[in-house]
This record gives structure tokens, C-alpha cells and sequence, in this order.
């Protein structure tokens, strides 16, 4: 009898655990495919504000496709789902640097790690920004030269509700240096989930970029003339899915974004070749419509373990469409135990 009744108990337990992440997955995902979510839908892709964020972050993430949204193996990064940063098993940190055409630069930084007993956090540093910018006058005259500093601070946490159902929340503090007298500084926000459906199957969900803004003012450049204007983040909802088989090392994983009227996919693979040597490959910004050009990327990792730290060099190369060559990164990130 009390065996039977244990039986029920644990039967009934998992049924909770199931139906309230069926609830928890279903308030997202009614988020993520209302076309009106938070005012945001009717701004197009192109020319929005915020591009710099959106090309991903190290070059691990951006080595597959930015697929990382349901991926809990390996560095996880507050910046494509927060509800990633309890699974992190060791802190670890990363500082990315990357090139590319048109003197434009994108630089990464990140900290992440668990908290006891069943959380975790994540730090990080995007810095993008254009040099080089001629300034001239009527006459076409190079009088002087510019650069712009487009920066974000993100700070994530996360909790695991139980063994599979994960949540987590994203600050983000936009500062971007446009010109003398001309800066923005705002701030929004990331929301993700995360459920495991065994120890192959991960799905995840995030919204990104609520709130996300900027706000200018050019009244100091250009006194009685200037005025204030608000430039808005499309609002991105994505939902993903990662499959590690376990008769194959290896893992693939998926994405579907909903960002303003467009939908992108993704997908991405990491396969370890040898001991400390993992190859990576993926296409980023699949249009359905075709109306978007893919990004394809590949790159590697080498490991060599170095006491208790563990440093690993990650290299990755995309093919930039609309641009006159490729996307160099290389990010090094060091695992402390």
C-alpha cells in the first residue's frame, strides 16, 4: 500500500512538473508569435538600430551560427539565454577580440559561473564601432577623422527550478558615443527558459531586447536646432532546440527567430575531432522569404590544459554578405577550477 502510494506521489509530481512548463513554454511562445509583442513588430530588419548586438558574442557562439540559445554543454553565455548560467560546472571567463572589413570592430568579454546551490550568473562586455569615419567640408576637404563607440553591459542570473526547468533574466545598459556631445545611454532586457527533455534533448526560448532603446539628444551639437529622438530595438523571439547524441559525440543545434515582420533560422554542429580539438560549423540568418543573404561560418577550438586553469583558443571565420571580405575572431577563454 505505501509503496503504491510513493508510486502515485512521484507520478503525480513529475505531471506538476510537466504542466508547469507546458504553461511556463506556452506564455512564451504566445510572445513570441504575437506579431504586435510589446509595440515593437513594425519596425523592418534592415537599418534598425542595435545591429552591432545582434551579430552574437565570442567567437564560440558566432562559430555556430549563434545557436546557443538551448545549448547547456560548454561556456555558457548569459548573452543567448540567461536561464543557460546555472548549468555552467566551472567559472570560466572569455575575452574576444574580432575584425572586419570596413574598419569596423566588434570586441567581446564575459564571466560566468554557478551559485549554490542551483543558480547561477554571467558578466559581459560587447564593444563594436566604426573608425576611420572622414569628416570633410563644403569643398570635399579631409578636415578631421571619427569613430564611433557602440558598447553593452550585460548581467544575467538564472535559477533552476528543478532538474530540467531553468529561468533567467538579462540587464542590459546600452552606451553608445555617436559624436561629440552626442551619446546614448538606456537600458533593456532578456527573459529566457530552458527545459531539458533527457540527456540528449534541450529546448529554450528567450525574448530579447524589451525595452531596448536608443535616446538622443542634439542639443548640444546643435543648440535651438537639435531635438530628441527615440530609436527602438526590434523586439527578438527565438525558439531553439539541441540534440547531443550520446553514440555520437557531437551536437547539432536549431534556432527559429521572429523579429519584427521577418523570420530567420539557423542551425549549427560542434564535433570534437581529437583530444583538445573541436571543429565548428553553421549558417546564420536563414530568410525563408529568401529576401536575406545567409552568413556561413567555421572555425575550430584547441585546448591544452595548463594547471588547474584550462585555456582554450577558439577561431572563427564568417562570410559577410554585403560587405568586401570575411569576419576574422578569435576568443580565448580560461576555465577556472
Amino acid at each position: 500500500m505505501g509503496k503504491n502510494f510513493r508510486l502515485a506521489m512521484s507520478h503525480m509530481t513529475k505531471q506538476y512538473k510537466y504542466r508547469f512548463f507546458i504553461c511556463l513554454f506556452s506564455v512564451l511562445l504566445g510572445t513570441i508569435c504575437s506579431p504586435d509583442a510589446y509595440g515593437q513588430s513594425n519596425y523592418e530588419l534592415g537599418g534598425s538600430p542595435g545591429a552591432a548586438t545582434r551579430m552574437g558574442f565570442g567567437a564560440q557562439g558566432i562559430g555556430v551560427a549563434n545557436t546557443l540559445t538551448a545549448v547547456k554543454s560548454g561556456d555558457a553565455i548569459g548573452y543567448y539565454n540567461p536561464a543557460l548560467t546555472p548549468f555552467q560546472t566551472s567559472p570560466v571567463g572569455m575575452v574576444s577580440v574580432g575584425f572586419l572589413p570596413l574598419d569596423r570592430h566588434l570586441n567581446f568579454l564575459s564571466y560566468t559561473q554557478s551559485v549554490k546551490p542551483s543558480a547561477g550568473v554571467s558578466v559581459g562586455i560587447i564593444n563594436a564601432g566604426v573608425s576611420n569615419i572622414e569628416g570633410r567640408n563644403r569643398d570635399g576637404v579631409v578636415t578631421d577623422t571619427y569613430s564611433t563607440s557602440e558598447n553593452v553591459f550585460l548581467f544575467s542570473f538564472g535559477v533552476k527550478l528543478n532538474e530540467q526547468v531553468a529561468i533567467g533574466l538579462t540587464t542590459k545598459v546600452f552606451y553608445y558615443s555617436l559624436f561629440e556631445g552626442v551619446k546614448s545611454t538606456t537600458t533593456g532586457f532578456d527573459i529566457g527558459v530552458i527545459y531539458s527533455l533527457n540527456d540528449e534533448w534541450t529546448l529554450g526560448a528567450v525574448i530579447q531586447d524589451i525595452n531596448s532603446k536608443y535616446k538622443w539628444d542634439t542639443s548640444n551639437l546643435y543648440g535651438r536646432d537639435g531635438n530628441s529622438t527615440i530609436e527602438r530595438f526590434p523586439l527578438r523571439r527565438k525558439l531553439a532546440a539541441s540534440y547531443a547524441p550520446k553514440f555520437f559525440q557531437a551536437r547539432i543545434s536549431t534556432e527559429l527567430e521572429f523579429i519584427s515582420s521577418t523570420t530567420l533560422a539557423r542551425i549549427g554542429a560542434e564535433l570534437p575531432l581529437y583530444e583538445g580539438i573541436t571543429v565548428r560549423g553553421g549558417v546564420d540568418q536563414i530568410s525563408f522569404a529568401g529576401d536575406i543573404s545567409s552568413k556561413p561560418s567555421v572555425g575550430f577550438s584547441f585546448q591544452t590544459p595548463l594547471s588547474t586553469w584550462k585555456p582554450m583558443l577558439h577561431y572563427t571565420y564568417v562570410i559577410e554578405p554585403y560587405s568586401t571580405g570575411g569576419i576574422h575572431l578569435f576568443s580565448l577563454s580560461l576555465n577556472f577550477e
